[in-house]
């Protein structure tokens, strides 16, 4: 396992390095864009209801509501995540312990409507640097994927790279799926080349499951006991200096958050899921 770690690792340093260069954004096409997003650095907070509404106010003039955001009613969309890990919990482990060449692997959705993709995704850290890469696939072959199955090359030709590298990461660490993520996200974002977005996450909530499912609705779910918005800024080259005077002025205080981390301590606490882990 140690050996397939340090395997893993080597990868991402590789990976990264192509792609990561003084934290500029990747170049390339649409799709190859969509399958490897910018490397990017980001940084998060957890504050009020009221503090969130103050720095909405303050983003507006420098950035505008994503495209996502702007075609639902409320002005928000809902995320769910299915993460995958070992049966000790080894990449959240990682986390938890501040590893800065670390890995996570996902498959996310925005609905439970059949026809749309879900996305399997891998999210890699080397210090500081954040790079996402993820490719799309339909629903009925989401089990097959995480059971290790090569689909069809007519069926996922673009993709057949990330995913390939996916059953890799995920067959170095024996990782199963063991929790889905939801929650509503909010998302503002810059449209010019540092790619700044600033997103409001709210309505936390995990679902303790190995099964390959990624839905939104559904039995079982349970709503965190934080009542707190998740604030989280990313941009890809400079931090702008009008985030500073936000920062500043807001006096936002940066802590590691990770969902997938609060979900699974919540959900050992009450023992939902194994083994325990100390808060």
């Amino acid at each position: 396992m140690k050996d397939g770690l340090f395997i893993v690792r080597a990868v991402m340093v590789r990976d990264l390095s192509k792609n990561i260069r003084k934290g500029r954004a990747v170049k390339g096409s649409v799709k190859q864009i969509d399958r490897m997003l910018a490397s990017r650095f980001e940084l998060k907070y957890q504050i009020s209801e009221s503090k969130a509404a103050a720095v909405e106010e303050f983003v507006r003039p420098y950035i505008h509501l994503d495209h996502y955001c702007r075609q639902q009613p409320n002005g928000a969309y809902p995320i769910v995540s299915l993460y995958l890990d070992s049966p000790q919990f080894r990449l959240c482990r990682q986390t938890m312990e501040g590893n800065k060449n670390r890995f996570k692997l996902r498959v996310r959705s925005y609905t439970d409507d059949p026809d749309y993709p879900r996305f399997f995704e891998i999210k890699r850290r080397l210090n500081t640097i954040v790079i996402k890469s993820r490719a799309r696939v339909m629903h009925p072959d989401i089990a097959a994927l995480i059971s290790g199955a090569c689909l069809g090359h007519q069926n996922y030709k673009a993709d057949e790279e990330m995913l390939r590298q996916f059953q890799f990461y995920m067959n170095s660490v024996g990782a199963q799926p063991v929790m889905r993520v939801r929650y509503i996200r909010r998302a503002y974002e810059g449209d010019y080349e540092n790619r700044v977005r600033v997103t409001f996450d709210r309505q936390l909530a995990y679902n303790t499951s190995s099964r390959p499912e990624v839905t939104l609705e559904g039995a079982g779910w349970q709503r965190h006991q934080m009542n707190n918005v998740i604030l989280e800024i990313k941009f890809t080259a400079h931090y702008p200096a009008w985030l500073n005077r936000m920062a500043k002025c807001f006096n936002l205080r940066q802590r590691s958050i990770s969902k997938y981390v609060v979900s699974v301590r919540q959900s050992s606490l009450a023992g939902f899921c194994s083994p325990r882990f100390s808060v």
